[in-house]
């Protein structure tokens, strides 16, 4: 089926590896393995427990298994908590069982929405949710305080999107993880390098599709004995959650090529000086900001001074959303008054696009940018 028959817009991406935008683009390489896994046949338990291998080789760990999503590993992990390895729990995971221990500890500041809740994903895999602390902060005596014997995991994510001040740091919660034998997950599912949370967590989630630019999946790393008892899940809740050899191929092949870092701060920083033109506007500023969690990400951050222009930064983002091409900026803030550029996720032959519709919108008078300015 052509892609013209569904008549789609086209989509500039300025927001970064987002799902609602599908993610990442795929290399031709990837694409490939996955077209190498499709056209064939495989055992399929076999293929699963090679591929794990091979992954758990190549991040340093015990063990890891292939999921569907990030999301899906969130659950297969807390259901393999709880049920330990026994089959007959597995098969049972949501009846009501005293012997069952389902308490799982997050601070509140991580108890985030990604594109659904964290809590539901942990509620997903037969958990309790047992939040932490406040939203404006949590102490480690708070999360002492909440460990009880029913208590079988910590969550800790590992994200831009949660409160970064007045939290305890990852280091700190692992030796109160291991004092108290708990295991501690690592949501870590945007990061460019997981093999750092090696040291500090039982479990490591990540995304396949995300800093690793594969198809949609997710990857479970970490001791052998946890991945293990969440495998066993593949044939319970985690059959909804099944992913194809195709998709096992083209994860496998992404790791392989990748190199463990995004584009240089060099070239990210080359592709937003195009955007400081945007300081000629009246009421306009073009600043660079690093990513809050001091990833190596940067951004160019358009602020919107709404008192000397007429259209607010909410209304400029929508606008930029509509017409034949829809340009998706980094629009957490605009009610704040600005939104952000990435730059990792778009061709230098979007940044005269981006420029002109913003200036369309705020019904500039400046020159047009032309393609001849970037060569």
């Amino acid at each position: 089926m052509s892609v013209s028959k569904l008549n789609l817009r086209r989509v500039v991406n300025a927001s970064g590896k987002m799902s609602i935008l599908g993610v990442s683009t795929l290399s031709d390489e990837v694409v490939e393995a996955i077209k190498e896994g499709a056209q064939r046949y495989y055992e399929m338990e076999e293929l699963h427990h090679k591929a794990g291998q091979y992954i758990a080789e190549q991040l340093k760990t015990e063990g890891a298994l292939i999921t569907n999503s990030a999301s899906s590993a969130i659950a297969l992990a807390i259901a393999g908590l709880i049920t330990k390895g026994d089959s007959y729990f597995v098969e049972h995971l949501y009846e009501i069982n005293q012997s069952l221990h389902r308490e799982v500890l997050i601070m509140m500041g991580h108890l985030i929405n990604y594109g659904a809740p964290i809590s539901t994903m942990i509620q997903l895999g037969g958990g309790e949710v047992k939040s932490v602390g406040y939203a404006n902060g949590c102490t480690m005596n708070q999360i002492e305080a909440a460990i009880t014997n029913r208590t079988v995991a910590i969550v800790y994510v590992q994200s831009h999107h949660t409160v970064q001040k007045s939290m305890p740091p990852l280091k700190e919660i692992s030796s109160l993880a291991q004092k108290h034998n708990i295991p501690l997950i690592v949501d870590a599912a945007a990061e460019t390098n997981i093999m750092v949370y090696s040291n500090y967590a039982d479990l490591i989630i990540w995304s396949g599709s995300k800093a690793l630019e594969g198809p949609t999946s997710g990857i479970l790393a970490g001791k052998k004995n946890y991945v293990d008892f969440a495998r066993m899940h593949n044939q319970g809740i985690g059959r909804a959650m099944k992913i194809g050899k195709e998709s096992i191929f083209g994860l496998l092949q992404a790791i392989d090529q990748y190199n463990w870092q995004e584009i240089s701060k060099e070239q990210q920083l080359e592709r937003l000086s195009h955007f400081e033109c945007l300081n000629d506007l009246n009421g306009i500023t073009v600043s660079i900001h690093q990513d809050e969690s001091k990833r190596e990400i940067y951004r160019a951050r358009i602020l919107v001074d709404e008192k000397s222009v007429s259209t607010p930064a909410t209304h400029i983002v929508q606008a930029l959303k509509e017409g034949e091409i829809a340009i998706y900026t980094r629009d957490y803030h605009a009610n704040n008054g600005y939104f952000e550029i990435d730059p990792r996720t778009i061709d230098d032959q979007d940044i005269p696009l981006i420029i002109n519709k913003f200036k369309e919108t705020l019904e500039a008078r400046s020159p047009i940018i032309t393609d001849e300015d970037f060569t």
